[in-house]
């Protein structure tokens, strides 16, 4: 049975006391105890990322002594995410966008409690009852000025109040898991060309969120370096 604070929030403060049998190592302790028992306790990586009209160049496979001809004019354009992963079945809910703000930044943490509140009534719990009953929702992200704002930050806690915020240190992207999902998507679109944004949307699109990206996880943890220690 795990004990919740008043109001429901776990934070680095509190961890040791709504959690006392799991040590007072905040992050490492999260991501283990969200894999032990994800219907009280949720992590996610949150991040936002631009996909390019520019052609992503990329080494290529050619007979040896040739140079792979890569078409692509330098065209104007840019398809922007919003996203998360959640850690322990690295579920992904991504949010095409027009522009990164502190507005559409709330909207789409509305839309992701929304798709795990829904997630969680499917489960067979009854709608009242996710507030109290539902898992606590931590959401690692990094400290763009617009996901501190005040009134952000407010917002939140007053209409989602199973949501908590944590700030990455400064200046540490490898530890926010997310961005191997950036990586392998702009690995899987490298060294092609698309004629407008419409393409690339739908094609960002179905990579992910339609699970057209496929990435093996041992092997994309292995490969890079600080981000192992996420796991």
């Amino acid at each position: 049975m795990v004990r919740m604070p008043i109001g429901g929030c776990v934070t680095k403060d509190n961890f040791g006391l709504v959690f006392p049998d799991y040590g007072n190592n905040f992050y490492k302790t999260i991501l283990r105890l969200a894999k032990e028992k994800p219907e009280a306790l949720q992590v996610w990586f949150w991040d936002e990322c631009g996909f390019s009209l520019r052609v992503i160049r990329r080494r290529a496979w050619t007979k040896k002594g040739k140079r792979k001809k890569v078409n692509g004019q330098r065209k104007r354009g840019r398809v922007n995410v919003m996203g998360a992963l959640r850690h322990n079945d690295k579920k992904r809910v991504c949010f095409m966008i027009k522009k990164g703000n502190s507005e559409t930044f709330h909207e789409q943490l509305k839309k992701l409690h929304e798709e795990i509140r829904q997630e969680w009534i499917n489960l067979g719990n009854l709608p009242e009852d996710f507030r109290e009953k539902g898992p606590k929702i931590i959401i690692i992200l990094d400290n763009a000025s617009y996901h501190k704002k005040k009134d952000v930050i407010e917002q939140v806690e007053k209409e989602l109040p199973n949501i908590r915020l944590e700030f990455l240190p400064a200046y540490s992207p490898d530890y926010n898991l997310i961005e191997l999902l950036w990586h392998s998507a702009k690995e899987y679109i490298a060294n092609r060309e698309f004629e407008n944004k419409e393409e690339l949307e739908k094609v960002v699109n179905q990579l992910l969120n339609e699970g057209g990206l496929i990435i093996k996880w041992s092997r994309k943890l292995k490969n890079k370096g600080n981000a192992v220690n996420v796991t």
